[in-house]
């Protein structure tokens, strides 16, 4: 029923729009298991029009909500991901739900998780916080993708009260097709 109700919301999104996101700009990041953990993934990014499309996959994870975020340094060499820095926040705003009052650009929410350990989101920035190679404040290129261990409560101060950083991939641009 989930994997169903995403693909009616991306179907519908893409009906709305009428974007093709498989043309355009293109970024990804590889989510490799950070503190121990399990978790794998991946996240592709497209730009169609100035609008910003992620699509994250992810693996080895606890079911249920699960944090993911965008860091501000693309950089997951440290085992805890803690070389990730912080959410992005170039706009100096409180942590927060996407979209709603105050929010970091890196506040990307939760993926809901199946009994198998597998989750998907897909989210298209109507914000216009995100950027594929455009200025820095809105460039995703050179951030990263943090699945953490908990979920985001959407509230707490300065992260959600998300908990460990269970997998980190450095946000990357590419070209050509990106296959999925």
């Amino acid at each position: 029923m989930v994997k169903t109700q995403h693909m009616i919301f991306a179907a519908t999104l893409i009906f709305l729009f009428g974007c093709d996101f498989r043309q355009g700009k293109r970024a990804q990041a590889k989510i490799e298991p950070k503190s121990e953990s399990l978790v794998t993934g991946q996240a592709f990014f497209s730009e169609k029009s100035g609008k910003v499309k992620v699509e994250i996959s992810v693996t080895g994870v606890e079911p249920g909500p699960t944090a993911v975020h965008l860091h501000s340094i693309g950089d997951c060499s440290s085992e805890d991901a803690m070389s990730s820095g912080g959410h992005w926040n170039p706009t100096k705003e409180k942590h927060g739900k996407w979209g709603e009052s105050q929010f970091h650009s890196g506040d990307i929410g939760n993926i809901n998780i199946d009994e198998s350990g597998k989750g998907v989101l897909i989210l298209i920035d109507q914000h216009n916080r995100w950027s594929i190679g455009g200025p820095a404040e809105t460039n995703v290129i050179g951030r990263a993708v943090v699945v953490h261990q908990g979920r985001d409560d959407m509230v707490s101060q300065p992260s959600g009260a998300a908990g460990k950083r269970a997998g980190c991939g450095p946000i990357i641009e590419t070209t050509g097709v990106t296959e999925k």
